[in-house]
């Protein structure tokens, strides 16, 4: 009785780990883009409270990744709202919510 729920619980330990490495993979693929950012909100007139926008042109049309708020994304704010923008490149995770690229950053610089 002990042996079987020690290989149940080995088993369920097993299952739990590989689970958890897949989502671990398929989070960690890492993106880099380097175009325009703006101000969602100033700029773009698209969303209720200041965001960081990067536009990207991308097979002849432009395509608006949003910057989830964090640090990161947080800092460079100041350096684009209220004016044009300025080419900055961004490194992060992309998701897809509600139609729209969201991009969590983890390194974000101005394009050399």
């Amino acid at each position: 009785m002990k042996k079987l729920k020690l290989t149940i619980a080995l088993l369920a330990g097993l299952a739990f780990a590989g689970a958890a490495m897949t989502a671990l993979a398929e989070d960690s693929k890492e993106t880099t883009i380097t175009g325009n950012m703006v101000c969602g909100k100033c700029k773009l007139h698209e969303t209720a409270s200041c965001q960081n926008v990067i536009q990207v042109g991308k097979d002849g049309k432009t395509v608006n990744y949003y910057l989830a708020k964090n640090d990161v994304s947080d800092a460079k704010h100041d350096d684009i709202c209220h004016n044009d923008g300025k080419q900055m490149t961004a490194t992060g995770t992309v998701t897809e919510k509600d139609g729209k690229e969201v991009m969590t950053v983890t390194k974000l610089e101005a394009a050399k």
